[in-house]
């Protein structure tokens, strides 16, 4: 079934993700394949706030390999502790980074990056199983309520995830 998304016009992100939230929550009803939702995922949270990337990366054989995602090509496979998404991992917590070029060993996909937001999610075993990757073109674009939002809406993925 193809879905429309009801996009508010307003930039408060907190309302922005109240209004996505119902929404995403109503298309993954019932999904079972965890590739499908987090295509669906991505696609929504790209059209809604037009990020220069956002995708999932999942951990396959003990590195990070590229999901589904939208935006440009994507750098795979990524190490357990490399970058902010294999970091992110490692420490199994949010990493919010208002600023790429000062995060040590930050692996550059697109030089068009300035900040950048990944969230582990965990699966049924309770390891991180994959990560939520949001890079934008604006430094220091992310904050709490990016944090709280996106947390939520990895919430819907997780039960999906070994």
């Amino acid at each position: 079934m193809a879905e429309q998304l009801v996009i508010p016009r307003t930039t408060d992100r907190a309302a922005l993700y109240a209004a996505l939230f119902p929404q995403v929550k109503a298309l993954l009803a019932g999904e079972t394949d965890v590739v499908a939702a987090m295509a669906n995922l991505c696609a929504a949270v790209h059209q809604t706030f037009q990020w220069h990337w956002v995708g999932f990366y999942r951990v396959l054989d003990g590195e990070l390999v590229v999901g589904p995602f939208q935006g440009p090509i994507a750098c795979s496979p990524i190490a357990h502790g490399k970058g902010v998404c294999g970091t992110a991992w490692a420490k199994a917590r949010t990493i919010t980074v208002p600023d790429v070029d000062a995060f040590p060993g930050h692996i550059v996909c697109s030089s068009a990056s300035r900040s950048e937001i990944v969230l582990p999610l965990r699966g049924g075993s309770g390891k991180v199983a994959a990560v939520f990757d949001v890079d934008s073109s604006v430094l220091n674009d992310f904050g709490p309520v990016d944090e709280q939002g996106l947390a939520e809406l990895c919430g819907l993925i997780e039960p999906l995830l070994p």
